[in-house]
C-alpha cells in the first residue's frame, strides 16, 4: 500500500526540510511548497542529493504543492499564515493539515509568546481552513536533529486536534520517526500552553548550547 503524499507548506525553512528529509526516507512522496517555486525546488533538488536513489521528492509553489499531496504540513513563521492560509484554503480542503506554527518572536534576543485572537495559531489555523482538519503537531522536534539522518531524534511528539481519526494518522506518521514518541495531548483547545512552551526550549537550548526535546514521563505505554 502506498504512503500518502506529504506536501510542506513553507518548507524551505529548516523544520519543514528537516521534516521533509526524515519522511521522505520513510518513503512518503514529499513537495516541498514555498512562495516562490524556485527556491523550493532548490530545497527539493538539495534534499534529493542526500537522499536514497529513489525518493519522491520535487519542490514548486504552495499551491502546486498542495495540490498534489494528500497531507498538508505547514511549517511557516506565524507572521504568514493567516495570508499563507487564505490562498490555499480552497485546496486544502478535505484534507488533513498538521500544524507545527508557534506564535513567536524574538525581541533583544529573547523568544516572546504572541498573543492570538482565536486562542493559539492551530485554532486560528481552523478557523481559516472550515474544511480541513487541523492538527498541532512537532513544536518542540529539533530541526537541527531532524536534518541528520540515522541520529534518532528522542523524545515526545504532543499531538493535539478536535477530530479522532485525523489525529490517528498524525500519530502514525510520528511514529515513523526514530526515537519520537506520538503523545495525545488533547483538542486543539489546549494547543496555546503546547505552542509557546517552544519558547521556553528556546532559552533552554541557547543557556545550554544543546537541542533539546520535551518527554512525558509516567505515560503508560500501549499494550
Amino acid at each position: 500500500m502506498s504512503k500518502p503524499t506529504l506536501a510542506f507548506i513553507g518548507g524551505t525553512g529548516a523544520e519543514g526540510r528537516g521534516l521533509a528529509s526524515r519522511f521522505a526516507r520513510a518513503g512518503h512522496p514529499v513537495r516541498i511548497g514555498s512562495r516562490d517555486a524556485a527556491r523550493a525546488e532548490q530545497a527539493a533538488s538539495t534534499l534529493r542529493a542526500a537522499l536514497p536513489e529513489g525518493a519522491n521528492v520535487w519542490g514548486g509553489g504552495n499551491a502546486e504543492a498542495v495540490a498534489a499531496a494528500d497531507i498538508a504540513v505547514l511549517t511557516v513563521p506565524y507572521e504568514a499564515q493567516r495570508a499563507t492560509l487564505e490562498v490555499l484554503r480552497g485546496g486544502l480542503s478535505g484534507k488533513i493539515v498538521i500544524t507545527a506554527v508557534v506564535p513567536m518572536e524574538f525581541r533583544e534576543g529573547q523568544a516572546r509568546a504572541i498573543a492570538v485572537a482565536e486562542g493559539s495559531a492551530a485554532e486560528e489555523a481552523q478557523a481559516l481552513l472550515p474544511q480541513s482538519r487541523v492538527i498541532g503537531a512537532f513544536h518542540h522536534v529539533s530541526a537541527r536533529k531532524l536534518a541528520k539522518p540515522g541520529l534518532p531524534v528522542e523524545g515526545d511528539c504532543l499531538v493535539l486536534g478536535d477530530n479522532a481519526e485525523a489525529k490517528a494518522t498524525v500519530m502514525a506518521l510520528v511514529e515513523e520517526i526514530e526515537g519520537l514518541r506520538p503523545v495525545d495531548a488533547g483538542g486543539l483547545a489546549a494547543a496555546y500552553p503546547v505552542e509557546i512552551f517552544t519558547a521556553a526550549l528556546v532559552s533552554i537550548n541557547r543557556v545550554h548550547r544543546l537541542e533539546t526535546g520535551v518527554r512525558i514521563v509516567g505515560l503508560r505505554e500501549a499494550p
